[in-house]
C-alpha cells in the first residue's frame, strides 16, 4: 500500500503499513543518513525479530542492545544504560537509533534520540497492536516516574514508521487485546463508523485477519496523523486522544506500573469516562451499554480496580500533563464518535461513578 504521511512541514514523515515491512530495507535505507545503527530493542524481543531488522539493515554497521521487558523498566534508569553504551561506543550524531517492540520501547528510544546530543535520528518499528495503532505515531517520548507517567519526556519525531502487521501473530492474547483498547478509542472519540466496523468484524479482528488488521491500523494511523498535523504539541485537539488516560494513568501508577497493562487500563478509564458522560446526559445508558460491550468482547475490563477509592484516583490525576491552573482536565464523548475538553468536573461527580 501507499504510505501513509504525517504532516509536519520539515519534520513530515511516512508510516509503511504492510505484511513483511520489517525486512523491507528499502523503508529504512531513505532515512538512515549514516552507516552506523543502534537497535533498542527488549530481552523477549531480540531473539523473535534481531534477523529480520539485521536483514533489513544488511549493508550497515548494525549494534543491538536490549533492556528489560515490561512497563516497569521504562524509567530514567533504564534511559542512563541507552545512553552510558552509546557514549561507551563513542557514536556520532549520524548515528541512527531504531526503536525496535512496543510502547515502552519506542517511548524510551524516542527520548533517548531526542537528547543524545541534543538529538539524532531515529525510526519506530512497532511489534505490539498498541504501538501499532497509537504510541509510535506523533513523536511523544518520555519515560516514567514512580510519581506520574510519561512526565519526562519530549516531543521528537521519528525519521519514519515501519509497521509489519506480521509482528501480531508473536503477540499474547492480554498484550492483543490491550492495543484493541486504543483501536476502540479512535472509534469513540472522533470516528463513529469505525466504531460500528469494529462492532461488525469482531471474529475477523479475533482471528487477525491480514486485510482486516492492516485497515484497522491504518484508519487508526491516518486518525491520528491528521490530528498530529493540527496539534503536534497538544496545545488542544491532541488532548482528545487521552480519552481515557486520565483515568488509567491513575490505575497505572497506583496498582505499579505494568500491573495493569496500559491498554488494559485505558479501557476501563473509557468506560468511566463515558459513565461520567452520561451523568451530564452527553451519552444515553444505550450508548454507555454499547462502549462496554465492545470493550469487553475483547476481554478488556470495564472497571478499575475494587481497591481504589476515589481519593486515590484524584491524587494521581493532579499529576496529570493536562492539569492547567490546578485544574484537572478530562476528555470526555458529547456523543458517541465525538470527544471533547472539560475542565469543570467536580469531586462529587467523580464519587458518583468511582
Amino acid at each position: 500500500m501507499e504510505a501513509l504521511k504525517v504532516s509536519l512541514g520539515e519534520r513530515s514523515y511516512p508510516i509503511y503499513i504492510e505484511s513483511g515491512a520489517m525486512v523491507n530495507s528499502s523503508f529504512f535505507v531513505p532515512h538512515i543518513q549514516g552507516k552506523k545503527v543502534v537497535v533498542v530493542t527488549n530481552t523477549t524481543l531480540k531473539p523473535l525479530f534481531e534477523d529480520k531488522i539485521s536483514q533489513a539493515l544488511d549493508g550497515y554497521d548494525v549494534d543491538i542492545f536490549c533492556i528489560e521487558d515490561g512497563e516497569a523498566y521504562k524509567t530514567l534508569a533504564s534511559y542512563e544504560k541507552i545512553m552510558s553504551h552509546l557514549l561507551e561506543h563513542n557514536y556520532g550524531r549520524d548515528v541512527t537509533l531504531v526503536a525496535l517492540g512496543g510502547g515502552v520501547i519506542g517511548d524510551i528510544t524516542g527520548f533517548v534520540a531526542a537528547t543524545y546530543q541534543r538529538g539524532v535520528d531515529f525510526i519506530q518499528v512497532p511489534t505490539t497492536l498498541l504501538s501499532q495503532v497509537d504510541s509510535s505515531v506523533g513523536g511523544k517520548t518520555a519515560v516514567n516516574h514512580p510519581l506520574g507517567k510519561n512526565m519526562i519526556g519530549a516531543f521528537y519525531q521519528p525519521k519514519a514508521v515501519v509497521i509489519d502487521i506480521d509482528t501480531m501473530n508473536s503477540l499474547p492474547a492480554k498484550e492483543f487485546a490491550a492495543g484493541m483498547s486504543e483501536v476502540i478509542k479512535y472509534g469513540i472519540l472522533g470516528d463513529k463508523p469505525f466504531f460500528e466496523y469494529i462492532e461488525q468484524n469482531q471474529q475477523a479482528i479475533k482471528t487477525k485477519q491480514p486485510d482486516v488488521m492492516t485497515y484497522i491500523i491504518q484508519r487508526c494511523c491516518q486518525n491520528k496523523a491528521d490530528i498530529v498535523a493540527q496539534d503536534e504539541k497538544e496545545a488542544g485537539l491532541r488532548a482528545l486522544l487521552n480519552l481515557g488516560h486520565t483515568f488509567g494513568h491513575a490505575i497505572e501508577a497506583e496498582m505499579g506500573y505494568g500491573v495493569w497493562l496500559h491498554g488494559e487500563a485505558v479501557a476501563a478509564g473509557m468506560v468511566q469516562a463515558a459513565e461520567l458522560a452520561a451523568t451530564r446526559a452527553w451519552l444515553t445508558a444505550e450508548e454507555v451499554e454499547q462502549i462496554k460491550a465492545l470493550i469487553a468482547s475483547f476481554d478488556l475490563p470495564i472497571a478499575g480496580p475494587e481497591q481504589m477509592s476515589c481519593a486515590d484516583y484524584i491524587k494521581h490525576m493532579k499529576k496529570d500533563k493536562k492539569v492547567q491552573a490546578d485544574t484537572i482536565r478530562f476528555v470526555l464523548p458529547k456523543t458517541l464518535g465525538r470527544a471533547i475538553l472539560v475542565k469543570d468536573v467536580t469531586e462529587s461527580e467523580l464519587q458518583q461513578i468511582l
